[in-house]
């Protein structure tokens, strides 16, 4: 029986009988990317999570933003907004934005890496199985653009009552957003499989 790919946009099913995996596919539905091309660089994947790591380092180690009121500056950083959750009673909350801005992404970039660099190398990585299966429920908990969305939302609110000057951690979470959509986008899970298999021949 041939593959079968369904479309991440509608959910309609296709036979893979006639699509190459060196084409760049669409859904005859929607028009939605169904894949990308085998030839998809493993270079470039390493590249990117690299730079993801980075950057998510930056992002926890400078301020987000920097507030003046009233003659007083204060700051925070992504760890710092989890940790004020907590302090003001909001622990359950607190704790989800600790997931989902760093744990979750961390732990992403870390799965990838650990896949990705003995497969560049031409070996097979430790736990290979489980470590796929760790990214892709990782995947769904890493919620770096809803947590910009809402920081951009309260900083323009805030901007009414106080100064706000953006911090360099601000703008490494939007090129972090960037770089962990395109490494989710070139690392599908069709992809991750075609570079296992490519290399255990």
């Amino acid at each position: 029986m041939s593959p079968v790919i369904v479309c991440p946009s509608c959910d309609l099913a296709h036979r893979q009988d006639s699509i190459r995996t060196t084409e760049r596919t669409q859904c005859a539905r929607c028009r939605a990317w169904l894949q990308h091309p085998d030839g998809a660089a493993l270079d470039s994947a390493i590249a990117l999570a690299l730079c993801a790591l980075i950057l998510l380092a930056f992002s926890n180690a400078y301020p987000l933003v920097t507030m003046q009121a009233n003659g007083n500056s204060r700051d925070t950083t992504l760890i710092g907004a989890a940790l004020g959750f907590y302090a003001q009673g909001y622990a359950s909350l607190g704790a989800l934005v600790f997931l989902t801005t760093v744990i979750a992404p961390l732990l992403q970039i870390l799965a990838l890496l650990f896949v990705l660099i003995p497969l560049w190398r031409g070996s097979r990585p430790r736990g290979q199985h489980t470590l796929l299966r760790v990214l892709m429920q990782v995947r769904v908990w890493s919620f770096m653009e809803v947590f910009m969305l809402g920081a951009l939302v309260a900083l323009v609110r805030l901007a009414k009552f106080a100064h706000i000057a953006p911090g360099i951690a601000l703008w490494c979470c939007v090129l972090l957003m960037l770089c962990l959509s395109e490494l989710t986008s070139i690392t599908s899970p069709e992809q991750l499989w075609r570079w296992v298999e490519r290399s255990r021949e």
